[in-house]
């Protein structure tokens, strides 16, 4: 029996994508709005808010005057701007049906170099903000048992980079907290999940990788050759907030071109030379 492309819609759904003004959680938000449901992009530069919020409602396929994106001033630190956020998204939409937990920073520095702020700060933002965005929308969706949380985990919550290690570990934590929300919070009709994309060069990161010999060695390792983009992620999300992903629940899903799988295998390096 064939799989209907009813199960990926999301037409009637709203979506509140932190993080959502680049990177993948730009993609995620596209995605969604290409899928029929009307998103609220947010993250702390209103001016990069405005402008995705425009790029977003002018790629929709529907017609009307009424705007199926916007976007809003969030900070993922501060509850208060955490739960303003998700009363926009109701007062605009006049829903919430799910959420992305996008919005990230990057450390990269010596561990021995690590300080405490170092290591709060990239909590803060990773793991509480996706706990404040998670409660603040979920009281929303126990009222009306349904709901759909989606986390950003990463490649790195599985595997060891140098120099990372405050990213690593929040990134770890995000397993954790995916997993005791879907199993405490399933009854009242919320699913959560998460994504831990591959290399996927980002504004947080593509210094970090692009052009850089640590970059050459995360290619040569994997399988498919070269890096993941933003679209290929927001795919796995679709899936995760769609009729099609109703029965998945404290689940992350790896989307990274191989790269776990990689054992010892031919090299795939683009710039190995034939001996």
């Amino acid at each position: 029996m064939p799989v209907s492309t009813e199960m990926f819609d999301l037409t009637g759904k709203v979506a509140l994508v932190t993080g959502g003004t680049s990177g993948i959680g730009k993609a995620v938000a596209a995605a969604f709005v290409q899928h029929g449901a009307k998103v609220l992009v947010g993250s702390r530069n209103q001016e990069k808010v405005d402008a995705a919020a425009k790029e977003l409602d002018g790629i929709a396929d529907v017609s009307g005057e009424d705007p199926v994106a916007a976007g809003v001033s969030i900070d993922v630190a501060n509850g208060g701007s955490v739960d303003r956020a998700v009363r926009k998204a109701v007062d605009l939409f006049g829903g919430l049906h799910i959420v992305v937990n996008s919005a990230g920073l990057m450390c990269k520095k010596p561990s021995f170099d690590l300080t405490d702020s170092d290591f709060n700060d990239l909590y803060n933002i990773h793991v509480t903000g996706s706990l404040r965005v998670a409660q603040s929308a979920g009281h929303i969706f126990r009222e009306q048992h349904e709901g759909c949380i989606i986390n950003l985990a990463s490649i790195s919550s599985f595997v060891d980079l140098v120099e990372v290690a405050a990213y690593a570990s929040a990134k770890n934590a995000i397993l954790g907290l995916t997993r005791s929300l879907a199993n405490e919070w399933a009854k009242y009709g919320i699913r959560t999940n998460a994504i831990a994309p591959g290399f996927v060069p980002t504004d947080i990161n593509r210094k970090m990788i692009e052009g850089t010999d640590r970059g050459r060695r995360i290619i040569e390792h994997t399988p498919m050759g070269r890096f993941g983009d933003s679209s290929e992620i927001a795919g796995g999300a679709v899936y995760l907030a769609s009729p099609a992903g109703r029965f998945v629940n404290g689940h992350t899903i790896v989307i990274d071109g191989g790269y776990l799988a990689s054992g010892i295998g031919d090299s795939v390096a683009p710039w190995e030379k034939d001996d």
